[in-house]
This record gives C-alpha cells, structure tokens and sequence, in this order.
C-alpha cells in the first residue's frame, strides 16, 4: 500500500451520520427561537401594556421551535 492510500484510508468520514443530521436540523429551531424572542422583545418596547398576551405567545412560539427539535432528536433514532 502506498503511503497516499494509507493516509486516504486514515482520513475517511467516521461515526454516525444522523448525529450530522441533527446537527443541521437543530439550525432551523435555533433561528424560530432567535426571531421569537427578538420580535417579541420588539413588541414588548412598542406596546408593553399587552405584555402578558406577547409574553404567553412567545412562551408558546418557543415550546413549538423546541418540539421540533426534539423530534428531529428522537427521528434521528427512529431511523437508525
């Protein structure tokens, strides 16, 4: 084998690719929470006299965003 094939072989992709998987799908969730709770602190300063309805909607807004996440989680098992 010459040392061309060996150092190929040694730099190969190694471990499982649903953790990839994840790892990319955890982007979209990370940028829904972001935007949540940036455009909610933006209606907080406009208009804080309706801070208890934008604070149960962003409270809402980020169960769903986590939910998703964890979906992708738990189908990255599923899958496997």
């Amino acid at each position: 084998m010459s040392v061309l094939q060996t150092l190929a072989a040694e730099n190969t992709v190694s471990g499982n690719v649903n953790a990839v998987g994840y790892g990319l799908a955890a982007i979209g969730p990370g940028v829904g929470v972001g935007i949540i709770f940036g455009n909610g602190t933006q209606a907080l300063a406009r208009q804080p006299e309706a801070a208890g309805l934008i604070r149960t909607n962003q409270i809402m807004g980020f169960a769903f965003c986590e939910a998703l996440a964890l979906i992708g989680i738990v189908m990255g098992f599923v899958f496997q």
